[in-house]
């Protein structure tokens, strides 16, 4: 099952900037997290693709929750991904990927292999739930592609607190938002909205990209 199939774009296809995004373990790449940042970036003024892993393809076929595929299925949908989109976008048009939490993983996994002109994390999963002593950081360490990771300050995924100890590449810049869970959403009690969690984290990806 290709994975070309699935894709979806927002915003002008010849844009200067073209940024594809991969969704997450659980949620679909129309899950309201995934269309807003598309949506909301490709009004910004960049060309936004999403697409969906074979696994995500099948439970939406099948109506039946499968686990994702191991990481070279998924490491291998990004190559085809990326190889597709370049053939469609200007000669001198650069190329961001990343994704939501998995997404955003496999994507980093790629990325300096791809030579990709961007990475954007969107809430990067840096160890399994409940497992902080396994981290997910050992090539973060030696990354070279300039990369954002939007984060919620509290993520259970890798908290600033907790994120702060570990050894990142110097092309990794880390955008903290305030009170923010995996999904960016804070509580009631922080003063902050999820709305302003999200228009944040959006106008700092937007800004990235357009700076690349």
């Amino acid at each position: 099952m290709t994975v070309l199939k699935s894709m979806l774009f927002d915003g002008a296809r010849k844009r200067s900037h073209t940024i594809v995004l991969a969704h997450g373990a659980g949620a679909h790449m129309d899950s309201r997290f995934m269309t807003l940042f598309a949506q909301s970036l490709a009004d910004a003024g960049l060309c936004v693709g999403r697409f969906e892993f074979p696994y995500m393809q099948r439970r939406r076929a099948e109506g039946t929750k499968r686990p994702p595929d191991r990481a070279p299925k998924l490491l291998e949908a990004w190559a085809e991904v990326i190889d597709t989109v370049r053939s469609g976008m200007p000669k001198d048009g650069k190329l961001i990927i990343g994704g939501k939490s998995m997404g955003g993983r496999i994507a980093s996994m790629v990325a300096d292999e791809q030579a990709v002109e961007g990475l954007v994390c969107l809430g990067y999963p840096f160890h399994p739930p409940g497992k902080p002593e396994k981290t997910r950081t050992d090539h973060l360490v030696s990354l070279k592609t300039p990369t954002l990771i939007v984060q919620g300050t509290r993520d259970t995924l890798g908290g600033q607190e907790a994120v702060q100890g570990y050894t990142l590449s110097k092309s990794i810049a880390l955008h903290w938002l305030e009170d923010g869970d995996h999904s960016f959403k804070p509580r009631k009690k922080s003063g902050r909205t999820e709305e302003q969690n999200l228009s944040e984290g959006i106008s700092e990806v937007a800004g990235f990209v357009k700076g690349i």
